[in-house]
């Protein structure tokens, strides 16, 4: 029998993966840009997303077991699914587009994405809401940094 969290955890993977439609040529670009001389943490950003996502499932987990197959946690899975999507969809539209600007548009709306999951699962779960969290906290970091970016490579706006 399959389990929520294989399923669960198999969405989450499969709209990560599906996130890797980037040319080389795209990334070439990311790379010659200037960064914040306190981007000292960069090659660690992957690692730190794979706990972010890990959280955001566990959290996703959480909600479904509590009312599994209500129309309310379909929603809520749906506002996971969201958040993921606009997540991922960061480096793809920033990429592409070869626009810092995309990119921090992007950042924050899942940020706000973030805020409302957060708020609406706080009433079913303080722990689902909990993990939700280092989503928060990373977040703005990230979002923050390609904003600074944009002051560092005007021309790549």
């Amino acid at each position: 029998m399959i389990k929520s969290w294989m399923v669960i955890g198999g969405v989450a993977f499969l709209v990560a993966l599906a996130s890797n439609i980037i040319t080389p040529n795209d990334v070439k670009w990311f790379k010659r840009l200037q960064r914040p001389r306190w981007l000292t943490f960069e090659a660690a950003i992957p690692v730190i997303w794979t706990v972010v996502f890990i959280c955001g499932a566990w959290s996703a987990y959480i909600i479904w077991e509590k009312e599994p197959g209500t129309t309310g946690t379909w929603l809520f899975m749906a506002l996971y699914l969201l958040l993921e999507i606009v997540t991922v969809a960061y480096n793809p539209v920033m990429l592409r587009l070869r626009s810092l600007k995309a990119g921090t548009i992007v950042g924050g709306t899942g940020f706000i994405v973030g805020i409302i999951l957060a708020m609406a699962v706080l009433s079913i779960s303080g722990w689902a809401a909990l993990l939700i969290v280092p989503y928060l906290l990373w977040s703005p970091i990230g979002t923050y940094t390609t904003w600074k970016m944009i002051q560092l490579n005007p021309k790549d706006a």
